[in-house]
C-alpha cells in the first residue's frame, strides 16, 4: 500500500485549538419610512386604502377573557327589531313570551267597556219534535220520488193472474219486470213480454214474442210455424197444445206477434191481432215469489 494512498486511513489532525476571528461589532440600521414612497422624490401618492377607523376593534379573545362590566368600549351593533333573531322564536310560530308582558287575548275587551253575556237559549221540546218530524217527512217524500223514477223508467213488480203463461208462470206469480231492456234495445223471438191489451189498454199481460216485425207466421193443428219452419216449443207440455189453424200473416212493421204457453187456455194475437211495439211494457226478468221456486229468465 502507498504512503499517499489515503482512501481507508483517515488523516491525522492536530490537538492544538484553532482560534475564530472575533466578530465585527453590530452597527443599528437606520429605521425604513412606514410609506416608502413618500420618501421618493416626485409627487405625493394618494393612498387607495380608506384610513382605518379611529377606534379599535377588540380580538375575539380579549371579548372571551373579559367580564360583562369590562366590555369595551364601541358603537353598539345596529339590530333589526322587526324579526326575532335565530333561536328567539320557532321557525313560523308565536313570538317568544317575555316574562311580565300580558297580550290581549280576542276575547278580552278594550278597558273601559263590557259586554254582558247572554246564555244560548235551548230549543224547546216541541221545536226538537217539529224538526224530527220534517226530517221524517223529507226522507219519506225523497223515497216516494226515488220509487216512483224507478217504477216508470227503471223496473216494475207485477202479479200473474191466470193460467195463460202456465205451465211457465202460475197464478199469482210475482215478477220483476226490466223496463229499461227495450228503451235500449227491441224485444227478440221467444222473450216473455209484459204488454197492454191493444183492445183495452188499461188491461196489461204476460205474453211470449213468437214473431217479430216482417216475420210470416202460421198456425197448422197447433204447430206454429215462423217463415216456414216450425219453432222449437219444447216448454209446452202436449195437453196445453192446440189444434186450431192460422194464417198465413206477415208480420206489419213496428209489430209483434204473441201468444200464451197454455195455447188451448189463451187470449193472444190470434184472436186480437198484433200487438205493437209501445205497447211492450219491458221484459219479465225474474220470477221471485214464491222464493223455492225462484227463476231468472
Amino acid at each position: 500500500m502507498s504512503d499517499k494512498d489515503d482512501s481507508r486511513v483517515p488523516p491525522s489532525f492536530s490537538d492544538d485549538p484553532v482560534l475564530l476571528p472575533a466578530p465585527e461589532p453590530l452597527v443599528p440600521a437606520e429605521p425604513l419610512p412606514l410609506n416608502i414612497f413618500a420618501a421618493r422624490e416626485g409627487p405625493a401618492i394618494t393612498p387607495l386604502v380608506a384610513p382605518a377607523p379611529s377606534f379599535a376593534e377588540p380580538s375575539w379573545r380579549q371579548l372571551l377573557a373579559a367580564r360583562p362590566e369590562e366590555q369595551p368600549d364601541g358603537p353598539e351593533p345596529a339590530t333589526d327589531t322587526t324579526i326575532g333573531t335565530l333561536g328567539d322564536e320557532p321557525m313560523g310560530g308565536a313570538l317568544r313570551e317575555e316574562p311580565g308582558v300580558v297580550h290581549p287575548t280576542p276575547d278580552t275587551e278594550s278597558e273601559g267597556s263590557a259586554v254582558a253575556l247572554v246564555p244560548r237559549q235551548q230549543p224547546s221540546v216541541a221545536s226538537r219534535v217539529g224538526e224530527e218530524l220534517f226530517a221524517w217527512l223529507k226522507t219519506l217524500a225523497s223515497a216516494a220520488v226515488y220509487a216512483t223514477l224507478i217504477v216508470t223508467f227503471g223496473f216494475q213488480v207485477a202479479r200473474v193472474e191466470g193460467q195463460s203463461m202456465a205451465p211457465t208462470l202460475a197464478d199469482q206469480d210475482r215478477l220483476i219486470v226490466n223496463k229499461l231492456a227495450y228503451r235500449i234495445g227491441v224485444p227478440q223471438v221467444g222473450d216473455i213480454v209484459m204488454l197492454y191489451y191493444p183492445l183495452n189498454p188499461d188491461k196489461s199481460f204476460v205474453k211470449r214474442v213468437i214473431a217479430e216485425e216482417g216475420d210470416q207466421i202460421r198456425i197448422v193443428d197447433g204447430r206454429v210455424y215462423r217463415n216456414d219452419v216450425q219453432i222449437n216449443d219444447t216448454y209446452v207440455p202436449t195437453e196445453f197444445r192446440s189444434h186450431d189453424d192460422y194464417g198465413p200473416q206477415v208480420v206489419p212493421q213496428g209489430y209483434y206477434f204473441v201468444m200464451g204457453d197454455h195455447r188451448n187456455n189463451s187470449s193472444d194475437s190470434r184472436h186480437w191481432g198484433f200487438v205493437p211495439k209501445k205497447y211492450i211494457i219491458g221484459k219479465v226478468q225474474l220470477r221471485w215469489w214464491p222464493i223455492p221456486h225462484a227463476l231468472v229468465f
